[in-house]
């Protein structure tokens, strides 16, 4: 891949990772990502935005074939997806520093061992000249970890994000034209990736108010040319209020927690409640955290195995006590054997999130006509509750 023209002097240099599918070990990632660099030549210096992942190096040194310097290279953020080809490249260009805040110096230090005296750390809000053309750097922490900070290029209006409004998606258009498709895929990362730090996400869009900005450009997905759709999606997803949906992640062993989960959907159907059920035995994790970011009510459906829940459930509160979301409710549906401690062992995993635990309706074998009954006071709860925001 060549790079590709922005605007005069501002160049994207985009390694498109079209076959990976795992993240960290961890995220699936259905449609691939990409990690992006951009060079910017000023009148008087040259600047090299973030790299690429270290598999993806050779890439990245091929759209460098023709820059005979580079005085700076910016690091928004350590994490080896944005920094990991930066050894490589001040190997390459052995005068260049690397501009980092002053709480990433460290890390870099720690994680790809730079040598402290290639480094320039910079504040919240300082700026650098190239001559024709200013960087001013902005502090974006947690978005996703303590150091990131943002770039805008004042004389272009263009913000320059990292992680933050990034989305995994592998993709040859520069722009985020396809906005449903971008919409998905950014929703995910968010979800995945930007979701349990929603409280810093509210505090850097404030701090991105005032900015004139033409062009976002993060450094996985397409850039963004309209930039109000991807700020409005993150004020939308980082918001306090979640909407009138419930979530269902559940698993059954012999049908009976199925069964209630199905007259359970029944029931909340019947009160104009959205509901998402994710079979816990096959799901994507990555659609159940997305689901997560509007969910007002989250109901667990499990079955109790030995006196607990199935692992398959503990995995998933671990995710949602993990991502932090703004739901509001919780419950807890099922059928045991012969007892157990399955709601004590849930709530006790509930360490990070502010959730009202609504009454839960557990069964012994197969739900009796009462235990539907019970299924419906549970869907008349949940309506109650939605109320104050389901207008």
């Amino acid at each position: 891949m060549k790079s590709r023209l922005i605007k005069d002097g501002i160049y994207f240099l985009g390694a498109v990772d079209w076959d990976r599918r795992l993240f960290d070990a961890l995220i699936p990632l259905p449609d691939g990502t990409s990690y992006n660099a951009y060079l910017i030549k000023g009148s008087e210096k040259i600047v090299l935005l973030d790299t690429v992942d270290p598999t993806m190096t050779n890439i990245l040194l091929a759209q460098l074939k023709d820059i005979e310097n580079i005085d700076y290279v910016v690091c928004h953020h350590v994490e080896q997806d944005h920094s990991g080809a930066l050894p490589v490249v001040l190997e390459k260009y052995g005068s260049a520093k690397v501009i980092i805040s002053t709480r990433g110096k460290d890390m870099l230090i720690d994680h790809l061992h730079i040598p402290e005296d290639r480094i320039i750390t910079v504040e919240d809000g300082e700026t650098f000249s190239l001559g024709d053309k200013t960087l001013k750097f902005i502090y974006t922490p947690w978005v996703h970890w303590p150091e990131t900070m943002s770039t805008y290029l004042v004389e272009d209006k263009i913000l320059f994000t990292c992680d933050f409004f990034g989305s995994h998606l592998a993709t040859n258009e520069l722009y985020a034209e396809d906005k449903s498709k971008v919409y998905e895929a950014a929703k995910r990362y968010y979800a995945e990736i930007m979701m349990p730090f929603r409280t810093n996400i509210q505090k850097n869009l404030e701090k991105l108010r005032d900015l004139d900005i033409s062009i976002i450009a993060p450094s996985h997905g397409p850039i963004h040319n309209d930039p109000n759709f991807i700020i409005e999606a993150y004020k939308d997803w980082a918001s306090d209020t979640p909407k009138n949906i419930v979530i269902i992640p559940y698993i059954s062993m012999h049908n009976s927690t199925r069964i209630m989960v199905d007259y359970l959907i029944s029931s909340l159907t019947e009160r104009d409640i959205k509901v998402e059920r994710f079979d816990l035995s096959s799901v994507d994790l990555g659609k159940l955290a997305i689901s997560l970011v509007d969910a007002g009510t989250v109901i667990v459906g499990t079955p109790t195995v030995l006196v607990g829940p199935h692992p398959n459930v503990v995995y998933a509160v671990y995710l949602f006590n993990a991502l932090r979301p703004k739901t509001r409710y919780i419950s807890v549906v099922g059928s045991y054997g012969w007892g157990g401690k399955t709601i004590d062992i849930l709530k006790g995993m509930l360490t990070n999130v502010k959730v009202e635990l609504l009454e839960p309706v557990l069964v012994k074998g197969l739900p009796r006509e009462k235990d539907l009954k019970a299924l419906d006071k549970l869907a008349d709860l949940v309506a109650e509750k939605h109320r104050e925001f389901s207008k």
